[in-house]
């Protein structure tokens, strides 16, 4: 038994934040009812980010939405919004990730959905909250990634701002949401009262730079200081950083320079380095390391300085990482004939929940869930 076996969560947001939350219930255990548009359903069904589509819909909209169950309502008649009610009052979980002020409209406002059923746990994720300049501004995480400060802490100093290569924003906020429902739900089981969750991709992504934040608020807005290469935390000393070596790239993580040149065994390097100040002398520390590195192969840096201690890694491809990262990678990556999946990050009594094989079509269980809720399956079929 999973620890949200029996929790009932029904989740009309779409694309990938408030997705991404449901997902991570359902692989507790939560049965998970997902109401789309009748119109061509979520709009992640058609964003594509390959060639490959399964069954008609994109690999994202599978890996986001697995073992999932459809339902097409249209919220903005009053079949459809009577018929979200009653599946509504049958929840213990509802998810909403429409722009501010919509899904009250709708009728399905959390003060409405307390009423419909007491002790509710709800979650909402917006772009940039609900009140303020931003509120109404599309919640897209590039956008996001631009507005939240983030986007200029990575890369290289002449590079000008570097986006996270993955949708950051969507994915954090919807851990955050997923963090907030479990307390939630933990509240609801011991005094059965309810609670309003809720986050956005800006909150999400601010937490994601907490580190940083704290520290410029406290030194005076001294902002971090990227490299004008191999930059990797523009807080910390010297030699930290990524490596070009004459076959491929080796990561740095924090090693004190003496032990470092002691471990290189470079007389050179450590007479040059003699007396130099990991923050103040970063670029001339780096580029002295950097001559050292690139005279060998990364994988032959890895295993030298491995051994005699060094936190180092080269950087791997995902080929790389399957072939050698050992049963936390091959426990989660799951092939397939037609659509892999990827498990989830974690295992519960040393079992990972096994992953279902695919999303679900769009309104496969409408019948199901309106005979289940007792409205019309005229209206699921939009």
């Amino acid at each position: 038994m999973r620890p949200l076996d029996g929790v009932t969560v029904v989740d009309f947001s779409q694309f990938l934040a408030g997705p991404y939350a449901a997902l991570r219930l359902l692989d507790l255990g939560a049965r998970v009812i997902k109401v789309e548009n009748p119109d061509r359903g979520d709009l992640c069904r058609h964003h594509y980010v390959s060639a490959t589509r399964v069954e008609g819909d994109s690999t994202l909209f599978h890996a986001i939405n697995r073992g999932k169950e459809s339902l097409t309502l249209d919220l903005k008649s009053a079949d459809g919004q009577e018929a979200a009610q009653r599946l509504v009052a049958g929840a213990d979980v509802v998810i909403q990730n429409f722009r501010p002020g919509v899904i009250d409209r709708l009728g399905l406002g959390y003060e409405t959905a307390q009423a419909l059923r007491p002790g509710l746990v709800y979650g909402s994720i917006s772009g940039y909250g609900e009140t303020g300049d931003w509120a109404g501004l599309p919640g897209q995480d590039l956008l996001a990634q631009a507005r939240s400060g983030l986007m200029w802490l990575s890369g290289d100093r002449g590079q000008g701002p570097v986006p996270v290569g993955l949708p950051v924003a969507d994915i954090t906020a919807g851990a955050c949401l997923a963090q907030g429902l479990l307390a939630a739900l933990f509240r609801q089981a011991r005094s059965g009262e309810g609670t309003h969750v809720q986050t956005s991709l800006l909150e999400a992504l601010i937490d994601l730079q907490f580190e940083f934040l704290t520290t410029w608020m406290s030194n005076g807005q001294t902002p971090p200081r990227r490299m004008r290469q191999g930059s990797a935390h523009g807080y910390l000393a010297a030699p930290y950083g990524v490596y070009d070596t004459a076959e491929g790239w080796l990561a740095l993580a924090m090693t004190p320079l003496p032990v470092l040149t002691e471990a290189l065994g470079r007389p050179a390097l450590t007479a040059e380095l003699d007396g130099m100040d990991g923050f103040a002398d970063r670029e001339a520390i780096r580029t002295a390391v950097q001559a050292v590195f690139a005279t060998g192969r990364a994988a032959d840096w890895e295993a030298e300085l491995a051994a005699k201690g060094i936190w180092c890694a080269r950087v791997r491809t995902w080929e790389d990482m399957i072939a050698e990262g050992g049963p936390a990678v091959t426990g989660m990556l799951r092939p397939g004939a037609e659509l892999a999946r990827v498990a989830a990050p974690f295992r519960l009594d040393g079992q990972r929940p096994e992953p279902a094989r695919r999303g679900p079509a769009l309104n496969e269980h409408g019948q199901k869930l309106a005979a289940e809720f007792g409205f019309s399956a005229a209206v699921a079929t939009g």
